[in-house]
């Protein structure tokens, strides 16, 4: 019914963590029986976006599996054929009201300040009676029969549980009349023929669970496990905002997130692990769960600090060999796409500059595209600046572009800004009247074109040596 956010990400997250712990099987079953709150697309969205953090299904509708077809939607006949198994027992009946008298119901209920409920009264029709609403070609659907005594149920989260949902609660509605099961009977179906052993889902299921187990009980089967997940909740307490799609996954991968950024701020805000850690990667976050040490409270999630946890996770990226190529022809990618109309010197998109640009960044930016900002502008638009433009500054450009030539070539590969903040204060005392301020105003438009912009000593220390040097030659003989 909608795309993947970070709620729904948080709990495809803790079953796929869950299941590569105990070497299972992480199953994504597509809930589609509600026809019309079905979002063309989403489905497969969701598998994108689930493929795009890491954490792939092994049973899938893409990917298929022994247990398929995994829409619910084409698994209609299934479904039809357990609601007649619970007819014939006794245990489901077909319910001829109409939505009016249904509406009516609800209507009552809320005006006596109660909370609406069917009132059973199909369950009382005689088999005579049904046979005669049948035969008038009356609607029906199928209702499960709600008895009291549901037995007491330990969940893997919040312990012994037990919710007397005939006391509180109408029969419920298992198979509607467009011949589409409602969530109830659908996933006690789908899990018993799939097999399924564990199921973590949202603590708003926790009331519905007693519910279900008296329909495994009405089968006959045994139900598998069941944790319910505490709510993720804003930083005040507040629900997450869907508006303008803010929490949705498909925004954080446009604007430039990593996968494992999120994975690790939504695991950090909750529970389930040893400690507070930040930078854990999914390895990790495997290793380091334990489902007995999720708690009940509420996970408060404060996305401020989401840049922060990209900015570690982008960092171990630069450090990774491997991961560091991909990183290298995406910012080769973005520098073509944000200044390919300046006409960018080929030279500025070679492997090795661009590999260097990013070890040198590296824990200073929290995107990739912070490195297309305007502020690093001048790593990949070399300046064309004249010998002319340097002499209003200060007639001893070729005396200021000789000792900064010595310096870089006396430089070990590795700049560090702290120390030539030293050096180029020492420099300047070696020129006959140029200011200190004078020669970085110099020395910027030099290396950037630019009057603005990080300090000399940063924008030195980004560019490297190399490119300082050819920067600062092109300049004086221009």
């Amino acid at each position: 019914t909608g795309f993947l956010h970070l709620g729904g990400l948080r709990t495809a997250l803790y079953n796929y963590v869950f299941a590569k712990k105990q070497q299972g099987t992480f199953i994504l079953r597509v809930e589609d029986t509600d026809q019309n709150r079905v979002v063309p697309g989403a489905a497969e969205g969701i598998e994108d976006m689930l493929d795009w953090a890491g954490i792939p299904p092994d049973e899938s509708p893409r990917r298929g599996g022994a247990f398929g077809p995994y829409r619910q939607s084409q698994r209609l006949d299934l479904y039809r054929r357990a609601s007649e198994a619970l007819l014939e027992r006794g245990a489901a009946y077909r319910c001829f009201c109409t939505p009016q008298r249904l509406e009516l119901l609800k209507k009552e209920a809320l005006r006596n300040q109660q909370t609406p409920r069917y009132d059973n009264r199909c369950r009382h029709l005689t088999s005579k009676e049904v046979a005669e609403k049948l035969s008038q070609g009356l609607d029906w659907v199928v209702r499960f029969r709600l008895e009291k005594g549901a037995e007491p149920f330990q969940d893997l989260v919040y312990g012994w549980n037990k919710h007397e949902v005939a006391e509180v609660e109408g029969d419920p509605v298992i198979l509607k009349g467009d011949g589409f099961p409602t969530y109830h009977l659908a996933n006690v179906v789908d899990d018993h023929y799939m097999g399924i052993s564990h199921v973590l889902r949202g603590t708003e299921w926790l009331t519905s669970t007693s519910k279900h187990l008296l329909l495994y009980k009405a089968f006959g089967w045994d139900p598998p496990q069941f944790g319910h997940l505490p709510l993720l909740l804003n930083k005040d307490g507040g629900k997450l905002s869907k508006r303008q799609g803010d929490i949705f996954l498909e925004r954080f991968a446009q604007d430039g997130y990593l996968p494992e950024a999120l994975l690790d701020i939504i695991t950090n805000c909750g529970s389930g692990f040893a400690e507070k850690q930040m930078g854990r990667t999914l390895e990790e976050l495997i290793s380091q769960f334990e489902i007995g040490r999720i708690t009940t409270h509420s996970a408060l999630l404060d996305l401020e600090k989401l840049p922060e946890f990209n900015r570690m996770h982008l960092t171990r990226h630069i450090e990774n060999k491997e991961l560091r190529q991909k990183l290298i022809r995406e910012l080769q990618s973005l520098v073509e796409c944000v200044y390919g109309d300046q006409q960018v010197d080929k030279e500025v998109l070679e492997k090795e500059y661009v590999e260097q640009v990013l070890l040198l960044r590296k824990g200073h930016v929290s995107f990739l595209k912070n490195l297309v900002s305007c502020d690093y502008s001048y790593l990949w638009v070399r300046p064309s600046v004249s010998r002319e433009q340097l002499q209003t500054i200060s007639a001893e450009v070729d005396e200021i572009g000789k000792l900064v030539l010595g310096l870089m070539t006396r430089q070990a590969a590795v700049l560090i800004v702290e120390e030539l903040n030293k050096d180029l204060r020492n420099l300047q005392k070696q020129t006959r009247e140029t200011k200190y301020s004078s020669m970085m105003k110099l020395l910027r438009l030099a290396l950037s074109g630019q009057q603005h912009g990080p300090s000399v000593a940063e924008m030195m220390v980004t560019l490297g040596p190399r490119e300082v040097c050819g920067r600062i030659r092109k300049a004086l003989s221009s």
